[in-house]
């Protein structure tokens, strides 16, 4: 058997999903309290560079829509005040993140730097959603395992991942049942776009995104927004990766073989010794991304980004 994914993925500045995205927010006041509007406030990419600019209201608050999954550095220059930067702000599929900043009255040639973590808690909506990154999918065994699991129950799987999360009930190209709703009433969104198979229950696994080519998945539970209209059993949103300003990439291969199983306890005297039953399965291809860029052409760095992923199973 074979299996084939083949993800290209260009990201530019100005080409964004409609509901894989996140958002910061906040208010902006100044020593007394009082608000300042009219404010000049950015959102920087760390690994891409990208910037996504914004004012405060008059009332002294600002939301940066449409921020695709990653690490952000928020920045704001106000004449009269120091210069404000946070920094390492981790922003999620979904989700919306709260940073009221409190400027301090200083020469724009100052700065205060936060590092804090970014809050915990969720106050900007009453959805409840569990994410998991591309490193958590790396560390978890999502590749069957043992002699029965052969053909398709065999592939890398990245809805594995959906066994962390309480109350599911889930087994791979058949069931999926999130907190007592019906069997297989999910919904899958890929970049935005409905990617739901309603013809195969479960998660049919020749269908499913390459592992290695998602950057995060957020798994709404309960209490989704309107947008999610359609929705039984969970909402899974997949938002994939893109290349960066550096060049990056993998090679990998997932496999199972008999020589690493143990075998039949208690088995003595037979002529053939203790053999393995036959397994033999291989999950493997490679991933290359970065900026578009041609010597003397183009240089896409901060701008325009590749990231291509192939994998195969045997």
């Amino acid at each position: 058997m074979r299996w084939f994914v083949l993800f290209l993925i260009s990201s530019f500045g100005a080409a964004f999903a409609q509901s894989d995205r996140g958002a910061i927010t906040g208010t902006v006041s100044d020593p007394a309290g009082a608000v300042v509007a009219g404010a000049a406030i950015q959102a920087r990419n760390v690994e891409t560079g990208v910037v996504y600019p914004t004012q405060t209201s008059n009332t002294g608050n600002y939301t940066i829509a449409q921020l695709p999954a990653g690490t952000y550095e928020v920045t704001m220059a106000v004449s009269g005040f120091k210069r404000y930067v946070r920094a390492a702000l981790p922003v999620q599929v979904a989700e919306t993140l709260r940073v009221d900043i409190a400027l301090e009255v200083g020469a724009a040639s100052e700065s205060v730097t936060v590092t804090e973590a970014a809050p915990l808690l969720n106050t900007e909506g009453g959805g409840l959603s569990h994410n998991i990154d591309v490193n958590k999918m790396d560390d978890l065994p999502l590749l069957g395992i043992g002699g029965t699991l052969s053909g398709s129950a065999g592939i890398r799987n990245p809805y594995n991942m959906v066994l962390m999360i309480p109350g599911v009930n889930y087994v791979p190209n058949a069931l999926m049942r999130i907190n007592g709703t019906p069997a297989n009433s999910q919904s899958f969104r890929i970049e935005g776009q409905d990617a739901s198979n309603t013809g195969t229950p479960g998660v049919p696994q020749q269908t499913q995104p390459s592992v290695d080519a998602i950057q995060e998945t957020a798994i709404q539970t309960s209490n989704f927004a309107a947008e999610f209209g359609q929705v039984g059993g969970g909402m899974f949103n997949v938002t994939m990766r893109s290349g960066t300003n550096q060049f990056h990439g993998s090679v990998y291969d997932y496999f199972v073989n008999e020589i690493f199983n143990a075998g039949n306890p208690f088995v003595t005297g037979s002529p053939q010794g203790n053999p393995r039953p036959r397994a033999r399965r291989n999950d493997y291809g490679f991933t290359v991304g970065g900026p578009v860029w041609i010597p003397k052409v183009y240089d896409g760095r901060n701008k325009t980004f590749f990231f291509f992923n192939w994998e195969q199973f045997r």
